[in-house]
């Protein structure tokens, strides 16, 4: 019996779809025969004789789909993973987009950029005794196999040398773009994903992540390609195909972030700030911004080397995640320090910890990403009115899912609010190209100098308009320069978040996670939104639905579609709570576009401290608040699994605190 007999048999005990086991057959044999793929083959014969039929089918039953501007997902052999072969066929259609979009250009620019991972199968997946052409593959070499395939295309490509120490993170390469006039750009980087993870994604000339229509041109070049042109990078580079980054980019971002400096700098030793890059980027743009700045950040040692299997991070990665910083908080503890921040792999998002003491000998609080948010909204509009720069007309921008405080700091300080975005900073940077274009987005009036700050739940800021992605190094500063005013004032910023929520309402935002795995999962996702959007719950919680948006209705406030990436992005349900009732809450679902899960977004709102109440009156208050999130999560996953059969797992419901 041959390998496909064997494989045919093999996935007859697989419980998926006749048609996609089909599939996975043809890709399978196309990868056994055809001579591009010759390297892979003895992985492949491996896989069929350990019987991996599910890692098969799962990696051979499609192409990996070209999402809102790229691919990202476990490195590995197959057309469902990433390698060399789905990132050549990426870039080859980038190309053939580009030649489109700049006809007549010649030559055409992109800048490259990638962060520090190397695939080294942490989940055991192929066998060490055969050549494995992923193993060991870096996002550098990575980077520079798309050097090779730009080149061939006679697209020139910016990118480090080969012998550079150092790297460039995503918010400096939206810069770079804008700074060099690219016409793209491609990031290889997997964020916070695991270490074995990795992706492309592709910029456009603004510097920003492409937004529908345009994502929608670029992934049908890239179903379209055939072939892919490359040749090695050494030759691309010898024949002047492409050329080596000198420090004048990176100089300058760091120049347009210091211009953001909201207070006079610290003296020596009169702040004390903790900063963990986590092994990734970050030292390079967060830790060098806060040096410059005389902040003198304190490390953490052995989270300080770029290191793309981030052996020294608890857990993950990710400073949305409080273990990650477990390390820094013992080091901010040995240094009284008042804050800890965290920059995630890419440097495009940060997280903190905050001491709940003026002298740094408290306890450390988390920063939720909807804290910092608010917080470092609040700090620049208040330190722009304070020394009356504040724009005539100015721009605050969040998503749907962020926190609705902001929209009340905003209007306390006459900002125009845009509040509804979608998930994505390609939405914010959206809003930032119409303003140039326009001097409009919908009812906002506004120029770029009008922008203030532009934010989302999921711990990313953007704070200038020189940047068109979320940046992790403008906002530690921020952030950074936010704890020094508190702690002139003898104060803290958990103090200052307790001000927030007195002034504004206490907001309790939770995000609940509803994994569904699998092909099987997948399916069930699809059913459980359709479900919802076809027959919406009445009541929530206790809480009455008293309006329901669904973002795929064409004759609601998105209008028609723009192609199928945005009905993917609009895949997004909304349920409004609590009308008549004396309650403001409302619950956001939407498949992630990374991870196989639905995220359920939950927000219960209570009104500002009223003059006079009692702080035994007020944190009742807060408590109620609190009760009736957990009350709408354990709910809201009930009914949203009984859509599909299933009941909640054990502490499905779990919520942060």
């Amino acid at each position: 019996m041959d390998l496909l007999d064997q494989t045919r048999a093999g996935f007859a005990g697989i419980d998926a779809d006749p048609a996609l086991k089909d599939l996975a057959l043809a890709n399978l044999r196309t990868w056994l025969t055809h001579p591009d793929f010759f390297g892979y083959r003895p992985q492949l014969e491996w896989l069929v004789r350990a019987r991996k039929w599910s890692v098969l089918v799962d990696s051979f039953y499609q192409v990996m789909p070209f999402g809102t501007g790229g691919r990202r997902g476990a490195v590995g052999v197959g057309p469902n993973r990433m390698n060399l072969w789905t990132l050549g066929a990426s870039v080859q259609g980038h190309c053939d987009y580009l030649r489109q979009r700049f006809p007549g250009v010649s030559p055409l620019h992109v800048v490259l950029a990638y962060d520090v991972r190397q695939f080294n199968d942490r989940r055991g997946v192929y066998s060490p005794d055969y050549p494995n052409p992923v193993l060991g593959l870096t996002s550098r070499e990575f980077c520079q196999h798309a050097a090779g395939v730009y080149a061939a295309n006679g697209v020139t490509a910016h990118i480090l040398p080969p012998d550079s120490k150092r790297y460039v993170p995503t918010p400096e390469l939206s810069f770079t773009i804008r700074f060099l006039r690219a016409h793209g750009g491609l990031n290889m980087t997997a964020s916070h994903n695991p270490p074995d993870d990795n992706g492309s994604k592709f910029y456009t000339d603004l510097g920003a992540q492409p937004v529908p229509p345009e994502d929608q041109l670029i992934s049908e070049f890239v179903d379209r390609v055939t072939a892919i042109k490359h040749v090695p990078f050494a030759d691309a580079a010898r024949a002047g195909k492409v050329k080596f980054l000198d420090e004048a980019p990176h100089r300058a971002y760091l120049d347009l972030c210091r211009k953001e400096s909201l207070v006079p700098a610290p003296k020596k030793d009169e702040v004390r700030v903790v900063y963990t890059p986590l092994h990734g980027c970050g030292g390079f743009c967060a830790g060098e911004l806060l040096e410059l700045q005389g902040f003198r950040p304190i490390p953490v040692p052995e989270q300080a080397t770029p290191d793309g299997q981030f052996p020294n991070v608890t857990k993950t990665p990710n400073p949305e995640v409080p273990e990650c910083m477990d390390r820094a908080e013992r080091v901010a503890r040995e240094h009284s320090a008042d804050l800890v921040i965290a920059t995630d792999p890419d440097a495009d998002r940060l997280g903190a910890l905050a001491s709940t003491k003026p002298d740094g000998t408290g306890d450390y609080r988390f920063m939720t990403g909807n804290e910092i948010a608010a917080l470092l909204t609040h700090f620049k509009l208040a330190q722009l009115a304070r020394a009356g720069s504040l724009p005539a007309a100015p721009v605050v921008v969040t998503t749907e899912v962020t926190t609705g405080q902001i929209t009340r700091i905003g209007r306390k300080f006459g900002a125009q609010v845009i509040a509804d975005l979608l998930v994505g900073f390609k939405y914010h940077a959206d809003v930032l190209a119409q303003l140039e274009a326009t001097g409009q987005y919908g009812d906002v009036r506004a120029t770029l100098a009008d922008f203030v700050i532009a934010t989302e739940e999921s711990h990313g800021v953007m704070a200038t308009a020189g940047l068109r992605d979320k940046d992790a190094a403008c906002p530690a500063l921020m952030l950074a320069e936010a704890a020094l005013d508190q702690k002139r004032q003898g104060r803290t910023l958990v103090d200052y978040l307790a001000d927030l929520n007195r002034q504004f309402g206490y907001f309790r935002n939770e995000l609940l996670n509803i994994v569904m795995t699998g092909l099987e999962g997948k399916v069930n996702m699809t059913r459980m939104l359709d479900a919802l959007r076809t027959n919406p719950p009445k009541e929530i919680g206790g809480l009455p639905v008293a309006a329901f948006e669904d973002l795929r209705d064409e004759a609601g406030r998105l209008g028609p579609f723009k192609g199928d990436t945005d009905r993917a992005a609009r895949n997004f349900l909304i349920f409004r709570l609590g009308a008549g009732s004396g309650v403001s809450a409302k619950v956001c679902l939407r498949p992630s576009g990374t991870e196989p899960k639905a995220k359920a977004y939950i927000e219960v709102a209570g009104e500002p401290h009223k003059a006079g109440t009692p702080i035994a009156a007020w944190e009742a208050g807060c408590a109620a608040v609190d009760a009736q999130v957990q009350r709408v999560a354990t709910d809201f996953l009930r009914l949203a699994l009984a859509t599909v059969g299933q009941v909640p797992p054990p502490g499905g419901d779990k919520l942060s605190r």
